[in-house]
């Protein structure tokens, strides 16, 4: 028996838990309340996608004539082999058969229907991969041909990472989603709420919170809720999460309320401490950003004087009672970036809380989520990294921070080479000028293997419009900085942006193309802009030549209609664009004319053939910061004297051989030089408390020697430079 059942509803993601209810968790351990989560998700998609659902799925629509469709005659006709493969490609993917790989590679092991049409094209791309990886990507296509069939012939708003997404999505009025929670529950209703139900019996909680991050959640949330009003009416509902967050503020209709009692707003630690106060004493009527119904009008109770709490006292998530070893790792795209999102299970953290740059147009920024930026201390985040790793048994992390600040990062990579710990890492930047090429040797070796960041549009004009802070310049050095430190980058692309010309869309577009062609972007993705009520640009629409479509706004209120004064149907340029990229990424179509993407006429791009190229060619800059740190990644060398003698002089050096984890070096140095940097170089290693600042590291020098920048500067310092001796 809990006090607090929490639950994430269908769907969000295969792989791995979305992280909300684990933050929840993690928080009320530390106020003792005893709650339990529940990724909804994770098991529907489990008891769907099995022999004995999919027998009844088959027999359903073929006695309803529901098979209507050449790709879904083909998948029943092959039913047989469906059902003799499927709980077996499950287990593949969730890591309990790897044998099953070398036949799943073959050719005539599984069914294959319309999803496989394009395999050898993608021979190529997977030829530098290993056999698990192609087999992960025909399992994905498999499933993704079973659920074709599911759309097809039982429900057409199943999808594996979203279902019934179109009813949340600018749902200015609630009647479309109430109208479909008046019909009878659906095939995946069903199997959702008999989850739901054994849940309720066996935790008996008082209060159930719905986390309902984004609007592909929201349609099963309020399916559940209904099923719980009309069941088990002693319990309290509530929801919570990133789309209420964002799109219910302005919520005014009372029929919500017929399945929720409260619906909370913003960070959820004090607003859910309070509800749970408020079911277990009914008279404690004191909440945070919370709806609720009274007296037949929708009311928002904010009376709290508490503040919310901050980062480091929130406690670390908690993951247990998630069915970790259920998650199913697919593969969709031969694209090793884009395989992070699905492929393996991420424990996830935030570095910060909110955006420490918060300026960009198009973003929420005047909402909680992103204005308040507040950052943890790298020792604290360690040691919530280290207490995840021992309940799950995962080392992988994925911060979800909105953007991760680099001097964090810096000091986070600091304090897991210190702890020695062996952990994969990946995280959410902006490109800015601080991700020096040093820096990012730094992450990757305190286990970054990837970043995420946006360049958003491609076009200096456009970016500072944005007010992104960044010019493409700076991106290609930054992403290059990245990818010589073999850290993968990929780049958010955005098109349709208000006062966005037919020409700098081209013009972005021939941008991304130098950007993949020398090799600084692996991964990225292009999505139309979309306006948003609580962004700079959706308040104040008028400097930004557009005309928003104003709605009475009765339930959800965030993505708003608009008019761009450029008349431009940007929505054209949409397969173009993300057909170009999807070559990029798998490194062919670089010599294709940008015309032959499109099939209407588009100007000639205005860039130069080699601009990025130009970008990368900047002057060193041999000025460094007083303050900077100077950190060695190396090993202490092995250490032999040798002496010369020349007109009667004689010269004593020492010579030092490196050992990194490829290769062997040496470097030469004058025997007292040489006896001062070997006396200074365990000072530089990471596993120190502090380290030493560039003036620090001269000061010392200069106390026995002259000259230091002609020592910094010297051949043997630059060829440290190269294998690991940083400047940060």
């Amino acid at each position: 028996m809990k006090d607090i059942l929490l639950i994430t509803p269908p769907f969000t993601q295969l792989n791995t838990p979305y992280p909300a209810t684990a933050y929840l968790k993690g928080f009320l351990n530390t106020k003792n309340i005893a709650a339990f989560q529940m990724d909804l998700g994770i098991e529907v998609i489990l008891e769907l996608f099995s022999k004995k659902t999919f027998a009844a799925l088959f027999e359903y629509a073929i006695e309803n004539d529901k098979i209507n469709t050449e790709n879904s005659q083909r998948i029943y006709t092959l039913k047989d082999d469906y059902l003799q493969t499927l709980d077996n490609i499950i287990a593949f993917l969730q890591g309990k058969n790897e044998t099953l790989a070398r036949q799943i590679c073959t050719d005539n092991f599984l069914p294959q229907a319309s999803r496989f049409d394009h395999l050898e094209e993608l021979d190529y791309a997977f030829g530098a991969m290993g056999m698990q990886d192609r087999a992960k990507h025909l399992a994905t296509l498999y499933l993704e041909d079973l659920s074709d069939f599911i759309v097809d012939c039982i429900d057409e708003n199943f999808g594996f990472s979203r279902y019934a997404e179109k009813l949340g999505r600018s749902a200015n009025s609630f009647n479309e989603l109430y109208e479909n929670l008046n019909n009878e529950p659906s095939f995946i209703d069903t199997i959702t709420l008999k989850i739901l139900k054994n849940q309720l019996e066996k935790t008996q909680p008082k209060l159930v919170c719905f986390s309902v991050p984004f609007p592909g959640n929201l349609y099963s949330a309020f399916r559940c809720a209904q099923f719980i009003k009309s069941n088990f009416p002693e319990i309290k509902v509530a929801m919570g999460g990133g789309f209420p967050n964002t799109e219910l503020r302005s919520l005014t209709d009372i029929r919500v309320f017929d399945f929720f009692d409260f619906i909370t707003l913003d960070d959820g630690e004090l607003p859910v401490e309070l509800l749970i106060n408020h079911v277990l004493n009914p008279k404690e009527k004191t909440l945070k950003r919370t709806f609720l119904l009274e007296n037949n009008k929708v009311v928002y109770n904010n009376l709290s004087s508490k503040n919310d709490y901050k980062q480091h006292e929130v406690g670390t998530p908690d993951y247990s009672d998630l069915l970790l070893d259920t998650y199913i790792s697919v593969i969709e795209i031969a694209n090793p970036m884009h395989s992070l999102w699905s492929d393996g299970r991420w424990n996830k953290l935030t570095m910060a809380h909110g955006c420490y740059w918060g300026k960009c147009t198009f973003c929420d920024i005047s909402l909680d989520y992103i204005k308040i930026y507040e950052p943890i201390a790298a020792k604290l985040l360690v040691d919530r990294m280290e207490e995840m790793i021992a309940q799950t048994g995962e080392n992988g992390f994925h911060f979800v921070d909105e953007a991760a600040p680099p001097s964090l990062m810096k000091s986070l990579a600091i304090e897991i080479l210190k702890r020695k710990l062996i952990v994969t890492w990946w995280t959410n930047i902006r490109f800015e000028k601080n991700f020096t090429n040093d820096l990012c040797v730094l992450l990757k070796a305190s286990g970054c293997i990837a970043i995420s960041g946006g360049l958003e549009v491609a076009s200096d004009r456009l970016l500072k419009l944005i007010d992104k802070g960044v010019t493409v310049e700076q991106v290609a050095q930054v992403t290059r900085n990245f990818t010589e430190a073999n850290i993968m980058v990929h780049s958010y692309l955005m098109y349709g942006y208000p006062t966005q010309t037919i020409q700098e869309t081209i013009d972005s577009l021939e941008m991304v193309r130098q950007l993949f062609e020398i090799g600084v972007l692996q991964s990225g993705f292009w999505h139309q802009f979309a306006l948003t009520a609580h962004s700079p640009i959706g308040l104040n629409p008028s400097e930004y030549g557009i005309k928003p479509s104003y709605k009475d706004i009765t339930f959800a209120n965030n993505d708003i209609d608009f008019v761009d004064n450029t008349g431009i149907d940007h929505s054209k340029f949409s397969i173009g664009l993300k057909t170009s990229l999807f070559n990029f990424m798998h490194e062919i179509g670089f010599d294709t004319p940008l015309q032959d993407w499109f099939d209407f006429k588009i100007p000639s791009s205005t860039i130069a053939y080699n601009f990025i190229e130009s970008c990368l060619e900047n002057e060193v800059n041999f000025y460094i910061k007083p303050t900077a740190k100077i950190v060695w990644l190396g090993n202490y060398p092995l250490v032999s004297e040798s002496s010369k003698t020349k007109r009667g002089e004689t010269r004593h050096f020492l010579k030092l051989t490196f050992h990194d984890k490829t290769d062997a070096f040496q470097v030469s140095m004058n025997k007292e030089k040489g006896d001062w940097f070997l006396s200074i170089l365990e000072k530089l290693s990471p596993n120190n408390e502090k380290q030493l600042s560039f003036s620090q590291l001269k000061t010392d020098f200069e106390t026995h020697f002259e000259d230091f920048e002609l020592f910094w500067f010297s051949k043997p310092i630059s060829v440290l430079r190269t294998h690991g001796l940083l400047v940060l």
